[in-house]
């Protein structure tokens, strides 16, 4: 009996294993059904819900402008001209007459090195060539006295070569006159020479007067350039040497200055054609700057591409009137080719990005919105040029776009004019 029991036991056990578990399941199985069906139920009922609202929208006309088309890049600004200021002899700076930072002009004076020991060279110089230009003089006196003696010697070697010729003196008495002449014939070639080598010591000390006044010259040290002056390495009383590597002071010229920058070589051809008619205008504006866009234009184009990131230099320059740019500034250029009239524009806002492309919701006559896929071919001061997927005079949403879906029907709250943007 009791195992009986205990069967009897054990087969009873088994439905409380079994069949609730399943039974469970089955139950969370159309529990999960009946749920997504609510969910679907409900979000149809909104979608339906919000088609019969009307959701207050901005609409904008689409307009046709002229829009420049322009390519952007970063370029980097630098002085327009650069020189060195360098010390071309050795001395002590006796005198600083600029600030570190200020605007200097051509010809200023920046720098006096002590000019004594230059001074006084030249002085020697000058006194060296009053005594050659003296010793010229003397040069040229005893050529004049030889000269003479010359005149007198030959005369005497004709007369008595006249006389030896009709016996009336030895043939050895007339010889000797002539030898006399021949002597007073060679110095007087000596004197040439002497005054020639006279005359060229005079011109060589000419020479080394003039050098020397252009090193005592060198003891100023004006300013090359228009510009401004960076940072100076010495004050007075440093002594500095003779073409030393390290410059005293930088000049930078500023107004007007430059800025290179490299755009996609794909891009060559429209520069290089648009470029041949016209200089094409560029615009450096300043980052995270309340500064108005300096204006300029393209002033070079390298002459080969760089084949490692596959870009062409371009240099640009700007007037810089107002000293907006600074050299070693990074900026943006925007590069303005040609302009393309009749563009077909809307507020860049109305555009909206999807899974298919760019699109549009545009305002049908029922006041309902239809979702259309637009081309966008750039997009310039906030606005966008459509290059397919719409006709001027159609109407866009520019706000609330967020609680649309097609064929929804919307209430106008605002109409811009084409060419606004909402606020």
């Amino acid at each position: 009996m009791k195992f009986l029991l205990r069967a009897q036991s054990s087969r009873q056990q088994l439905p409380l294993v079994f069949f609730p578990t399943r039974w469970v399941g089955l139950c969370l199985l159309c529990l999960s059904l009946l749920s997504a069906c609510a969910a679907s139920s409900a979000k149809t009922k909104r979608s339906a819900d919000r088609m019969q609202q009307a959701v207050p929208v901005t609409i904008v006309t689409v307009g046709q402008k002229a829009i420049p088309v322009q390519l952007q890049a970063i370029g980097n600004v630098q002085a327009y001209y650069t020189v060195t200021v360098r010390p071309q002899v050795t001395g002590t700076i006796t005198g600083v007459y600029f600030r570190q930072g200020q605007d200097v002009k051509k010809g200023q004076l920046l720098y006096t090195i002590d000019d004594r020991p230059l001074r006084a060279s030249l002085q020697q110089t000058i006194a060296t060539l009053a005594k050659d230009q003296a010793q010229v003089q003397q040069a040229i006196a005893n050529q004049l006295r030889d000269q003479a003696q010359l005149r007198y010697a030959e005369t005497e070697a004709r007369s008595y070569s006249a006389l030896g010729n009709q016996g009336a003196i030895s043939k050895v008495q007339a010889e000797q006159y002539v030898t006399n002449a021949q002597a007073a014939r060679a110095t007087v070639v000596a004197d040439k020479a002497a005054v020639q080598n006279a005359q060229a010591a005079v011109n060589a000390d000419r020479a080394a007067v003039q050098n020397a006044q252009v090193q005592l010259s060198y003891t100023k040290i004006y300013s090359p350039i228009d510009g401004r002056a960076g940072t100076s390495i010495v004050d007075q009383g440093n002594l500095v040497q003779a073409n030393n590597t390290a410059p005293l002071v930088t000049i930078g010229q500023v107004r007007p200055i430059q800025a290179v920058f490299s755009v996609p070589e794909r891009e060559l051809p429209d520069i290089k054609k648009y470029s041949a008619t016209s200089q094409l205008p560029l615009q450096a504006v300043i980052p995270n700057s309340n500064q108005p866009p300096v204006p300029g234009n393209l002033l070079a184009v390298n002459n080969v591409v760089d084949n490692t990131t596959g870009t062409i230099q371009l240099l640009g320059n700007f007037a810089n009137s107002e000293e907006h740019l600074w050299p070693g500034q990074y900026v943006n250029i925007v590069m303005t080719l040609t302009t393309e009239p009749n563009a077909v524009v809307v507020p860049s806002q109305a555009v909206q990005a999807g899974q298919n492309g760019n699109y549009v919701f545009v305002v049908q006559p029922n006041l309902t919105v239809e979702s259309r896929t637009v081309t966008v071919s750039r997009t310039v001061n906030g606005q966008s040029v459509i290059a397919q997927g719409l006709q001027p005079g159609e109407k866009v949403v520019t706000d609330g776009q967020s609680n649309l879906v097609p064929g929804a029907k919307i209430q106008v709250k605002t109409a811009l004019q084409p060419g606004e943007t909402a606020s």
